[in-house]
């Protein structure tokens, strides 16, 4: 099971708009000793949402997925959900409960009283049709929910494109369904600055040490400098603590033997 995050949207590709939801969630994650494991960009095509969801939805994954479920013309992940399981799209009764009183608010604050059977509130009832068998994801910011498909051992959670309202809804979502996975699995990474070596060159150690410590990944990242350092490697090794440590020492003897230049950081 890993945890993936699906942002859909033509204004993000665009470049209109710039996401905020893959760093956010990342935290979010981060901050409960969970990682995001993948995550996938797509427009407002509704071919494309149906293909990408069928395929996460045949994974035990737990999905997030951002933005689409409105109901204007571009909004179509709701739609699409259905269609990649192949199920009819039903106004669900807590959510029509949630958007009628929401409608309710908005009057009174207008000082009239609410009209539900007008075209424009009828409308808005659309964005309480879910996949047939959805549970809701309530929203403290409009009460408008999102929704929920569980899946196997997974479940995807759909939630808006406003980070006003999404953010609070995925952490709803992580507390009160998946605390039991919270700081499970204690993680230590470990790393130095390598100067004047190519990535190239030290490959096959970095994979000796990923084949004799299974529970560790080696990651490198090389960068070409700036005004302060030169250009280097971030060499560094992450997983299990007990398989970092010893991992680490492995990988400083092997730098040893290359004569690399090594900065600890």
């Amino acid at each position: 099971m890993a945890i993936g995050l699906i942002i859909i949207g033509d204004e993000i590709l665009s470049g209109k708009r710039t996401d905020k939801h893959f760093p956010k969630v990342v935290e979010l994650l981060s901050a409960r000793g969970l990682q995001l494991g993948w995550a996938e960009y797509a427009g407002d095509d509704r071919e494309r949402i149906t293909s990408l969801l069928k395929r996460s939805f045949a994974s035990d994954d737990i999905v997030f997925s951002c933005g689409g479920i409105g109901a204007t013309p571009d909004d179509h992940t709701r739609q699409c959900a259905a269609a990649a399981l192949g199920v009819p799209l039903e106004l669900h009764p807590e959510a029509k409960a949630k958007i009628e009183e929401r409608i309710g608010d908005v009057a009174r604050e207008e000082g009239r009283h609410p009209d539900f059977n007008s075209p424009d509130n009828a409308h808005r009832l659309k964005m309480g049709e879910f996949p047939q068998g959805a549970s809701i994801i309530p929203n403290p910011y409009n009460k408008i929910p999102g929704f929920s498909v569980t899946h196997g051992k997974g479940a995807h959670y759909f939630v808006p494109g406003f980070p006003v309202m999404a953010w609070p809804m995925i952490e709803w979502v992580l507390d009160t369904h998946y605390a039991h996975l919270f700081q499970k699995a204690p993680r230590a990474e470990k790393a130095v600055l390598v100067f004047g070596q190519a990535e190239s060159t030290l490959t096959p150690m970095m994979e000796a040490i990923e084949s004799e410590f299974p529970l560790v990944k080696v990651f490198s990242l090389p960068s070409v400098g700036d005004a302060t350092t030169r250009r280097h490697i971030e060499l560094g090794v992450k997983g299990d603590p007990a398989q970092v440590e010893a991992a680490f020492v492995k990988m400083l003897e092997g730098l040893d033997r290359f004569k690399a230049e090594v900065q600890r950081i």
